[in-house]
C-alpha cells in the first residue's frame, strides 16, 4: 500500500510539473537508493504511464564529482557531464504495464487526499 500510494503522489506531482512547465514529461529518472527497490520503480512506471530509468545509485557522490570536473575544465558542461554518467553507469529500464486499474486507483487517490 504504501509503494502504491508514493507511486500515484509522483503520478498527481508529474501531472502539475506539466501543468506549470507546459511540457510533457515522458521519462522519470530515479536515482540513488531507490533505484534499487525494483517494486517501487515497476509501480511507478505503470501507474504514471511512464518509462522509468533507475540509477545510478551513488548519484549524489556522482553529480558532486561532475560539477568538481566543470569547475575545473575537465568537462565542458552539464551535458556532457550526463552523457558520461550514461556511458558510465548501468541503468535499469521499467516499462509501464498498461492497466485500467491504476486510473480507478488515482481518481481514488485524488479524492481521498483532497489534491486536485
Amino acid at each position: 500500500m504504501v509503494l502504491e500510494s508514493l507511486a500515484l503522489r509522483y503520478r498527481w506531482v508529474i501531472s502539475r510539473l506539466e501543468e506549470v512547465s507546459g511540457r510533457q514529461i515522458r521519462t522519470v529518472h530515479v536515482v540513488g537508493g531507490g533505484s534499487q527497490h525494483e517494486l517501487l520503480c515497476q509501480l511507478t512506471a505503470d501507474a504514471t504511464g511512464r518509462i522509468v530509468r533507475a540509477g545510478p545509485v551513488e548519484a549524489t557522490a556522482i553529480g558532486n564529482l561532475l560539477i568538481q570536473a566543470i569547475a575545473l575544465g575537465d568537462l565542458k558542461d552539464v551535458a556532457e557531464g550526463r552523457e558520461l554518467v550514461r556511458r558510465s553507469f548501468p541503468q535499469t529500464v521499467y516499462l509501464p504495464r498498461h492497466d485500467a486499474r491504476w486510473d480507478e486507483a488515482y481518481a481514488r487517490f485524488v479524492a481521498s487526499t483532497g489534491s486536485q
